[in-house]
C-alpha cells in the first residue's frame, strides 16, 4: 500500500541564530565603518514628497545592498536589528528573483521607517521618477514601532519587498495579478513564508504558517483559503521558491508588454483568472486546473467561468507548455459519475447537504448524514469501466469528529461483487476543508467504486466535502 500524499503539509526547520547585531553608527561614519562597499554612498537625507509623507528622513545604515532611513521619531538604539534583517531579506530575494533594474544602484533596496505616523506601508520601484528611480519600501507604525521585532513589523517589511518583486521584477513594470486576481496580500503571504523558511527564521516561519493557513478571503468567492489550498501546496510540491520565480519568468516571457517611458517595459493589461491558472501551470510544469477548481470554484470574482478563460489562455499563450495531468491529483474520473449513498441526507440527494455535493468539485459544500453505522458506504458509478488508482477526500467545514477515520475502497464490475482495493485506519485531517489524496495499486477497470466507511473520528453522524476518484 502506498502512503497517502498530503495536499497540505508542514515541515519544521532548525532554529535561527539571532540577528540582533549592533550595526548603528553615527551617520557620517557609516561609509567608513562598513567594509567592502563599492557603490557610491546614498544621500545622507531624503525629503519625502509622496502621498501624505513629508518627512526629511536620515540615513542610519547602508551597504552595497541596502540603505536604511529613519525619521526623527524612530528609536535609533533599539532598532539596529533591522539592518541585518533587511539585508538578509533583500539578499535572499535577489538570489531567487535576480536583478531589479539594470544597474547596481537600482538593485540597492532603500528602506524608510517612521514611528508614530503613516500606519502601514507601501513599496516603490526603480521606474518611479518621484522616488528617484530607486527600489524600496516605506513603512510607518505606532509609538513603540520597530523596537520589539514583532511579527507585524517583520512580516510587513517582507510583505512590502514582495510587492517590489511582483511589480519591478524581470525588467517589466507592474503586476497584472495584483488587483484583478490576488489583491494586496495573497502572493505576499507565500513570499513571507518562503523568506522566513530559507533564511532560517524558524519561529517567525511557524507563526506565519499558522496565521496564513487559517486565513480566508471573500475572493474569488467567500471562504477562499489562498495560502492553504493554492500557494502552499504548489510551493511544497513544485520546488518551493523555484516555482514562485518561474511564474514571474513566464509572465515576462509571454504576457503582453509595451515599452515604458525612460526605462524598461510594462504590462499592458491585467490577467483574467483563467490566464492566472494557465501561467501558474506553466510555472509548475503541470495542468493545475483541477486544484484550481477545488481551491476557487468554477468562477472568477465577476461570476464568469474561468474555465472558459483557461481554455482560451491555452490557445492565446501556446508557447507555455506543461504536462496535461497533475501528478499529485491525476486525471479526474468523477466528473460524470453518479453518486449514491447507503444513508442519504434528510433533504435528499439534491439538497443543501445531499450526496450530490460529494462530487460537485467544490470543497465549500458538503454531504452530511445522521445515523452513521459501520456499514455506511458511498458509491460512484461511471458510464463505462475506468482504471482508478487514486482518490481524494476532503474534510468538511466544521465538526472534525464527523470526519471519516477508517474505510475500505472497493471496485466492482456489476455493483454486486466487490474487490478490496485500498484500506485506511486511523486517518485524520489537518484542518477544515483539507484535501488528502490516497494512492493505491490497481490495473483493472471497474464501473463501480465504493468507499465503505467503518468509523468516524468520534460521532454518530458523518460528513465529507468531496470524494473523487482519479487515475495517475
Amino acid at each position: 500500500m502506498k502512503a497517502s500524499i498530503y495536499v497540505s503539509c508542514f515541515v519544521l526547520f532548525a532554529l535561527l541564530s539571532s540577528c540582533k547585531q549592533q550595526f548603528v553608527k553615527p551617520v557620517d561614519e557609516v561609509a567608513e565603518e562598513e567594509s567592502g562597499n563599492t557603490l557610491p554612498a546614498p544621500p545622507a537625507t531624503w525629503q519625502e514628497n509622496w502621498f501624505e509623507h513629508d518627512q526629511v528622513v536620515k540615513r542610519v545604515f547602508y551597504n552595497d545592498r541596502i540603505a536604511v532611513y529613519f525619521d526623527d521619531d524612530v528609536d535609533t538604539v533599539q532598532t539596529t536589528w533591522m539592518f541585518p534583517f533587511i539585508d538578509t531579506v533583500w539578499s535572499y530575494t535577489r538570489s531567487v528573483y535576480g536583478d531589479f533594474g539594470a544597474s547596481d544602484t537600482t538593485n540597492r533596496l532603500f528602506a524608510i521607517f517612521h514611528t508614530g505616523k503613516y500606519g502601514g506601508g507601501h513599496p516603490f520601484m526603480y521606474y518611479d521618477a518621484n522616488r528617484l528611480y530607486r527600489n524600496g519600501i516605506d513603512i510607518g507604525s505606532g509609538a513603540d514601532a520597530w523596537i520589539n521585532q514583532t511579527n507585524w513589523e517583520t512580516n510587513t517589511i517582507i510583505h512590502e519587498v514582495a510587492h517590489v518583486v511582483e511589480m519591478a521584477g524581470k525588467g517589466v513594470k507592474n503586476s497584472p495579478a495584483h488587483w484583478s486576481i490576488w489583491g494586496d496580500s495573497k502572493w505576499a503571504e507565500i513570499f513571507v513564508y518562503d523568506v522566513y523558511k530559507n533564511t532560517h527564521m524558524t519561529s517567525k516561519m511557524n507563526d506565519a504558517y499558522t496565521d496564513f493557513y487559517n486565513t480566508t478571503d471573500n475572493f474569488p468567492r467567500a471562504n477562499t483559503a489562498w495560502f492553504k489550498h493554492w500557494f502552499l501546496p504548489i510551493y511544497q510540491q513544485f520546488n518551493e521558491a523555484t516555482v514562485l520565480n518561474a511564474y514571474f519568468e513566464a509572465l515576462a516571457a509571454a504576457f503582453p508588454k509595451r515599452p515604458y517611458p525612460v526605462i524598461g517595459q510594462e504590462y499592458t493589461r491585467e490577467l483574467n483568472f483563467g490566464e492566472f491558472v494557465h501561467f501558474w501551470s506553466a510555472a509548475s510544469g503541470v495542468n493545475l486546473s483541477t486544484r484550481a477548481r477545488l481551491a476557487f470554484g468554477p468562477n472568477d470574482r465577476n461570476n464568469a467561468s474561468w474555465l472558459t478563460q483557461f481554455t482560451q489562455a491555452q490557445a492565446d499563450f501556446g508557447s507555455l507548455s506543461y504536462a496535461a495531468v497533475d501528478p499529485f491529483f491525476g486525471a479526474d474520473l468523477s466528473q460524470q459519475a453518479t453518486i449514491s449513498v447507503s444513508v442519504e441526507n434528510v433533504g435528499g440527494a439534491t439538497g443543501t447537504e445531499g450526496s450530490g455535493k460529494l462530487n460537485d468539485f467544490d470543497i465549500q459544500t458538503k454531504f452530511f448524514a445522521n445515523g452513521f453505522t459501520s456499514g455506511f458506504w458511498i458509491q460512484q458509478e461511471v458510464a463505462s469501466p475506468v482504471i482508478a488508482n487514486a482518490y481524494l477526500i476532503s474534510s468538511a467545514n466544521d465538526a472534525p469528529n464527523r470526519d471519516p477515520k477508517s474505510w475500505i475502497l472497493q471496485g466492482s464490475h456489476d455493483g454486486q461483487q466487490w474487490t478490496a482495493l485500498d484500506s485506511r485506519q486511523g486517518e485524520t485531517f489537518e484542518a477544515r476543508r483539507s484535501c488528502k489524496v490516497y494512492d493505491f495499486a490497481n490495473t483493472t477497470a471497474y464501473r463501480y467504486y465504493r468507499l465503505q466507511i467503518s468509523e468516524t473520528l468520534n460521532s454518530p453522524d458523518i460528513q465529507l466535502a468531496e470524494w473523487r476518484i482519479m487515475r495517475k
